[in-house]
């Protein structure tokens, strides 16, 4: 089966490559030609991932999966959450973001925080949701090389280390994105 994943994130296409199946084919939206910024208008995780499966499936007329994510920390009212890629501003820089978490927590002892995603399958007209959500703790400083987005300073329940130190196998068991991607797969294998 070829599937679009609606994304030309090369570390989201890299950490779902490496947990499909091999019957499983992911295509990028660079190798549909599609080039363009595809709209997260949405007022919410769900309602991005949405857009997005729905925005390649209208024009492209092919089965696509689509996902956003957004990190929610319970002392900031549940920020940054739609707006995580952006939070720190319209360039979309990680650092920046990163930064802007932690200048907001210093001062605050209650580092609970959650990854949410939510990815839309849109497959023989028909449209699924699949949610993984991992809870953890924000740090006070950024640690580790690995990952991307807020890895350098999200450490999950039940662990010592921050995703950004683990590998890419380890984060795959664990994370809000991993989760969400063994239902997909699931679902895809009973197809």
């Amino acid at each position: 089966m070829k599937i679009v994943f609606a994304s030309n994130n090369k570390n989201k296409i890299q950490e779902i490559k490496n947990q499909l199946p091999k019957e499983i084919e992911l295509v990028s939206l660079e190798d549909i030609g599609c080039f363009e910024d595809i709209p997260e208008t949405a007022e919410t995780i769900e309602g991005n991932a949405i857009l997005k499966a729905n925005y390649v499936t209208e024009r492209y007329n092919l089965p696509c999966f689509a996902d956003d994510t957004g990190l929610e920390i319970e002392a900031l009212n549940n920020e940054p959450g739609v707006y995580s890629a952006r939070y720190a501003g319209e360039q979309r820089d990680s650092n920046d973001n990163m930064d802007k978490v932690l200048e907001k927590l210093m001062d605050i002892e209650n580092r609970k925080a959650q990854f949410k995603t939510v990815i839309t399958l849109n497959l023989n007209n028909e449209q699924y949701l699949f949610t993984g959500i991992v809870k953890g703790n924000i740090g006070t400083e950024k640690v580790g090389n690995d990952g991307f987005g807020y890895d350098p300073i999200f450490t999950p329940e039940n662990h010592s280390i921050t995703f950004a130190e683990m590998d890419l196998n380890q984060k795959n068991e664990i994370s809000h994105r991993g989760r969400a991607v063994k239902q997909l797969i699931e679902f895809l294998n009973k197809q």
